[in-house]
């Protein structure tokens, strides 16, 4: 190892590409290999997003319909049989809160759940979930279960 024989490590020294507008003299002066004239000649041009050339874009050749709360808040619905069939299978015990419907795939990590009545329930249940049906609440609670709201 001497002078004579030193290179920088391997992949760290990234290719630097043509020098492109440097003048005639480089071969790549003049238009700096942009063409003549047009939109992609100049300087801080950007193609819109989704446009096609003049053609009328996909957007907008679609027809569009109905209307689409920004507003609107999802729930993830669980049944009561389905928490029955939960407590049959030895799944949960007493309790059923959110990390017990999440370990059990009934609920995404940043669902809000909702409690619905479908079925019925046998076992006495303390359900706390972001929102319940009336008829799941009385269900519970006639379950002798406790339906608490997040």
């Amino acid at each position: 190892m001497d002078l004579s024989n030193l290179k920088p490590a391997e992949g760290s020294v990234k290719n630097q590409g043509k020098r492109v507008g440097r003048g005639q003299g480089s071969g790549k002066g003049g238009t700096a290999t942009r063409g003549h004239k047009g939109a992609k000649s100049r300087s801080g041009y950007s193609k819109k997003l989704g446009f096609e050339g003049g053609q009328m874009p996909l957007q907008r050749r679609v027809p569009k319909f109905g209307f689409n709360n920004i507003n609107r808040v999802e729930y993830q619905g669980v049944n009561l049989d389905t928490l029955q069939q939960l407590v049959d299978d030895k799944k949960i015990k007493d309790t059923v809160d959110f990390e017990t419907l999440y370990a059990n795939r009934l609920a995404g990590k940043n669902d809000l759940v909702k409690i619905l009545g479908r079925g019925e329930l046998k076992a006495k249940l303390k359900v706390s979930a972001h929102k319940f049906t009336a008829s799941a609440k009385a269900a519970i609670e006639a379950a002798g279960g406790e339906a608490i709201t997040l």
